[in-house]
Parts: C-alpha cells; sequence; structure tokens
C-alpha cells in the first residue's frame, strides 16, 4: 500500500520519485526531457529541465532558468489560482533541474490561427496574419475566466513567452507551462493572450493579488530586486484594476505564437 496519499502524492513523487528518462521533447530551445517518476508504487509522467541543458539568454542570468519555473509554481499557489502544475527543484541523471508534472496538449486548445472570416463567437483576435498559401488568418483566443486568470497570472510574473503551446487544459483545469523566461525587472511581457488587455479585473481576482503575501515564498529563486519589481507589478494591477496594453515599441508576441 502507498505511504503517499491525497494532496501532497504528486509532489512528493515529483520531488523524491525514482526518475526514468523517457524521451527528448526536440522543439524546446532548452534541454527539456519528459520523464517517469516512481515512489511507493505511485507513477507519475514529468518535465525534467536540467540546468545543465539551459542555453544562455543575453537578459536572464545563467542557470536561473529552473529556479523560476519553480518560482512561478508557488506564485500560482500562493495566489490560490492553481494555474501552473506542480514544480519542483530536484537532482536528476543530468544534475539538479525543475521537474513538473506532465499535462497533455488539449484536443480543442483555446488558443490558435483560425481562418479571418471564421472566428468562433465569443474569441478575442490578437494578430493578423497569413499562412504559405497568402490567405488570411487571425491569431486569436477564447473569452473564459480561466483564460483571464492566467492572462493576469503573467502580467504579475512578467512573462516573456506565453505561446499558445504552453496553454493546456486537463479536465476542467487549465494550466500555463513553461516559465523559465519570467520575473524579470524590466518589461518583457510577450503573450498571445492580449485580448484581455485594457479591460477590468474581476474583483476576486484583484482581491487574491491584494492578499499575496511574497515575505520568503521566493527567496530561494529570484533576487531581491526581482522580488521588488513583481511586488511593484502587483501594486500596479491592483491600483489601476485594469490588465496591461502591449507595448508598441517592444515585440509583445512571441514567435512562433503556438
Amino acid at each position: 500500500m502507498s505511504s503517499i496519499t491525497g494532496a501532497n502524492a504528486v509532489p512528493a513523487v515529483l520531488l523524491r520519485g525514482a526518475m526514468e528518462i523517457e524521451g527528448r521533447l526536440v522543439e524546446a530551445s532548452n534541454t527539456t526531457l519528459r520523464v517517469q517518476l516512481t515512489l511507493d508504487g505511485v507513477e507519475v509522467r514529468a518535465v525534467y529541465k536540467p540546468v545543465r541543458g539551459e542555453r544562455p539568454l543575453w537578459d536572464f542570468p545563467d542557470g536561473t532558468l529552473a529556479g523560476r519555473e519553480v518560482g512561478a509554481y508557488l506564485v500560482s499557489q500562493a495566489l490560490g489560482w492553481g494555474v501552473v502544475p506542480p514544480t519542483v527543484l530536484r537532482d536528476g541523471p543530468l544534475g539538479p533541474g525543475s521537474c513538473q508534472l506532465w499535462i497533455d496538449e488539449p484536443e480543442d486548445p483555446p488558443v490558435g490561427f483560425v481562418p479571418a472570416g471564421e472566428l468562433p463567437e465569443g474569441w478575442f483576435a490578437v494578430a493578423a496574419a497569413r499562412d504559405e498559401d497568402g490567405d488570411p488568418y487571425l491569431l486569436a483566443h477564447a473569452d473564459t475566466p480561466d483564460l483571464a486568470r492566467l492572462a493576469l497570472f503573467d502580467a504579475v510574473i512578467n512573462n516573456a513567452d506565453r505561446k499558445g503551446g504552453h496553454v493546456l487544459a486537463a479536465g476542467d483545469r487549465l494550466y500555463g507551462v513553461d516559465h523559465g523566461v519570467c520575473f524579470h525587472i524590466d518589461p518583457k511581457l510577450r503573450t498571445v493572450l492580449w485580448g484581455f488587455a485594457g479591460r477590468g479585473i474581476a474583483d476576486d481576482l484583484r482581491a487574491d493579488l491584494k492578499g499575496l503575501r511574497l515575505d520568503g515564498l521566493l527567496d530561494e529563486h529570484l533576487s531581491d530586486v526581482e522580488i521588488a519589481a513583481m511586488a511593484d507589478r502587483i501594486g500596479a494591477l491592483t491600483t489601476l484594476g485594469v490588465y496591461p496594453l502591449p507595448d508598441p515599441d517592444r515585440h509583445v508576441i512571441p514567435w512562433p505564437p503556438i
């Protein structure tokens, strides 16, 4: 009989389970491995991103992306939003790295390209595009409370890479994944969820932000100035009460968008 049960079962397996590598996600820019973890008879699949496989970036300190992945999960949990799958920092076959519960891609994604004349009812158009034959398409996303919460979460953590493929559904839950390039002190928000820009933030979400306590939450993963910058972003969001607008002087949609 397993000795790990309840809400802590998955984090326990992620943190302490024996890890077996199943394969590599070859489209990822950093080393990203799908693994199977086993602990006390409980098995889960996960994504393991070793620090040694991180590609150096000019605007983020080397070796910090795994910690940012964990930081995003901690913020999601502290807010009570649950928009990031369980994520831990642990050792593995390629050394320390982040380990996150595997979420399958949804059959009907809430973000994507649609023919220009066929925007689904209740969806926001974000940008115009054309395919290889020159036919017009729209980058668009649904207007749902789950996506609105995720878009606000990205504004909080200053997510520089919210692609459509990073928005995943599991049952009735919506998750965001791939948060290695978040928490920068400079404005970096790049997202496909701009349909909410300028709209009012729901009262319950504003209340959650006002109640967030950062003391000690992220000290192991972020610098003091990064934590202070996030506190400033939260202050602006709760004071203004609206989603941020795209900066006309920056590239604000990630590439590729999906």
